[in-house]
């Protein structure tokens, strides 16, 4: 998982535009979470739901007002990945996808963290957090 200004999944190749950071702010920018996921052999040709979420720094999920009021800002969906021809076997497999995000305000000064479900699991390396700069 990287956070950038940025990206675009083409091809099953991620392009990315300044991506690395964990500040950002205070003013609301637009942002993106460009996921590349390593799916093992074994679990070629089957279906996988992933969940990426927006977290605040007590593990609670981020809230965003919409036309059904609050709601936990995150993406949902599926993903299956199938083994080309000639593919070594054992070779993991890639899966990526870029959720954008439009400019939204934060509260200055706090901690987020964006994390990826996959199949209802998160493991440690799944998330990647940042911060917003203090107004000044």
């Amino acid at each position: 998982m990287l956070l950038c200004d940025a990206a675009q999944e083409i091809g099953g190749k991620l392009y990315v535009l300044g991506g690395g950071w964990s500040i950002t702010g205070p003013a609301p920018v637009p942002h993106a979470v460009a996921v590349k996921i390593d799916v093992p052999w074994s679990e070629a040709n089957r279906k996988h739901r992933f969940r990426l979420s927006l977290l605040t720094a007590d593990g609670e999920p981020w809230m965003v007002g919409g036309p059904d009021g609050e709601q936990p800002l995150r993406m949902e969906g599926e993903f299956e990945t199938g083994r080309p021809p000639g593919l070594v076997e054992g070779a993991d497999l890639d899966f990526t996808f870029v959720a954008s995000i439009g400019p939204m305000e934060l509260p200055s000064g706090q901690r987020f963290e964006w994390r990826l479900w996959i199949d209802d699991v998160s493991e440690g390396d799944w998330s990647r957090a940042f911060s917003t700069r203090r107004a000044t």
